[in-house]
């Protein structure tokens, strides 16, 4: 199961291994003190994607065939995610303040819709 969760939320088992999906730290939390098993900035939707989408809910189905695009072309960067979710819970990290509407949420759909299920 994948599962997404703002970084300023606290961890806990039921999470899983966790990937911070941020191409830019958070702002406020020091890097000892968010729990997560790897920081996959390249994961993340480029920043002239992300600056062009600007958490705009009318951009939203634009910005999710543009980020999967972007997905598409990168390879093997999201290879730890579909492993670790091949073997139990995952959760996805974003630091939006949009709970609905973050590359998290986008990047979980690409996974269900492609890669998680091209594995299985």
């Amino acid at each position: 199961m994948i599962k997404t969760k703002r970084v300023y939320d606290p961890c806990e088992p039921a999470d899983g291994i966790r990937f911070l999906v941020e191409r830019l730290w958070p702002r406020g939390i020091k890097k000892e003190a968010l729990r997560m098993d790897a920081w996959l900035k390249e994961a993340a939707p480029s920043g002239a994607l992300r600056r062009w989408f600007g958490h705009d809910p009318e951009k939203w189905d634009e910005f999710r065939k543009r980020y999967f695009a972007e997905l598409d072309s990168k390879g093997e960067v999201l290879t730890p995610i579909i492993e670790a979710a091949a073997k139990g819970d995952v959760t996805l990290l974003y630091s939006a303040r949009d709970t609905e509407n973050n590359n998290a949420v986008a990047l979980r759909k690409y996974l269900e819709e492609r890669k998680i299920s091209e594995a299985g």
